[in-house]
């Protein structure tokens, strides 16, 4: 899977998470797996507390990671809300 493909599971949406950076379709913010990570919590058991998510959207998260350590930017489609139907 290549990064662009991984990076397609983060969504930011102004309405959602305060804005902040999460897995797509949850409200499971990247940085919560991250501190999850960089405490010594391994994948397996991240995806066991979050058996919702795939091994794929915990990658996603460490690349979005990685590219923030880079300093750059990484641009995100924001997610607009659907409009409710009368």
């Amino acid at each position: 899977m290549t990064k662009d493909n991984l990076l397609s599971r983060i969504s930011i949406d102004p309405n959602i998470c305060f804005g902040k950076p999460c897995i797509r379709g949850h409200r499971i913010w990247v940085s919560l797996i991250l501190d999850y990570l960089a405490g010594g919590t391994t994948i397996e058991e991240v995806l066991e507390a979050y058996p919702s998510i795939e091994r794929e959207d915990i990658l996603a998260c460490i690349a979005y990671g990685a590219e923030m350590a880079r300093d750059v930017f990484v641009e995100l489609p924001l997610t607009k809300k659907k409009e409710a139907s009368a």
